[in-house]
């Protein structure tokens, strides 16, 4: 009787309440490791919930563009140089007229320069030629030259969608225009993706304004 006295006595009651509130204690925190709408809660797949992977902006993929032209003609000179054709030094020769026949008395209006040499500035110029070599050499290398393998490898080398024009199938080439113009440039250039007889070659944009082809032998895109 004194046993089961002492057990029930007041001074064994603390020590049982103690041991009570810790197991609640410890099914709190256990519960409290995995809440709904934890912030750092992950998914199945090891990725945290809720997360998203963003496209790059268009201003980024400008801004690369941009830094990928700079790159290019890099040892070209700035823009806005001086013309890419070499001007005659000195006064015009007179034509030779046959015998008997007199020099027209009307002034010879000089006639619009056709070829991108006679237009493009220097830098463009010298622009051109490092980027036919590069997009030659990766379109060459493209064994089915189809319009999405063309864009898929203009994309490669830095060359963004909006400046891509004209991609269309034609027999078993693709052809397309580059917009690459900046700084009030003129540069465009024509492609024919065919592998190994692919061709790049200049050709004139307007300064400003969307994106037209000039050039009396090349359609417009």
């Amino acid at each position: 009787m004194t046993q089961v006295q002492a057990l029930t006595s007041p001074f064994a009651r603390p020590g049982r309440a103690l041991a009570v509130g810790a197991l609640i204690c410890l099914a709190l925190a256990g519960c409290g490791t995995d809440q709904p709408g934890d912030d750092n809660a992950q998914d199945g797949a090891g990725t945290t919930a809720g997360s998203k992977v963003s496209a790059p902006s268009p201003s980024a993929d400008r801004a690369a563009f941009a830094k990928m032209l700079d790159r290019v003609a890099r040892r070209c000179p700035p823009p806005g140089t001086y013309p890419a054709a070499s001007k005659p030094s000195g006064p015009p020769e007179e034509p030779s007229l046959p015998p008997g026949e007199s020099p027209p008395t009307d002034p010879i209006e000089p006639g619009a320069p056709t070829e991108p040499e006679s237009v493009l500035n220097a830098r463009d110029w010298c622009a051109s030629v490092q980027h036919e070599q590069r997009i030659i050499e990766a379109l060459q290398a493209v064994p089915t030259p189809t319009p999405a393998s063309v864009r898929k490898t203009l994309n490669g080398l830095g060359y963004i969608d909006e400046r891509i024009h004209g991609l269309r199938q034609d027999g078993t080439t693709t052809r397309f225009h580059l917009d690459l113009r900046e700084s009030g440039g003129r540069l465009c250039e024509a492609g024919t993706a065919a592998g190994a007889t692919t061709d790049v070659t200049p050709c004139l944009a307007p300064a400003t304004g969307p994106f037209t082809v000039e050039r009396a032998d090349e359609q417009p895109s």
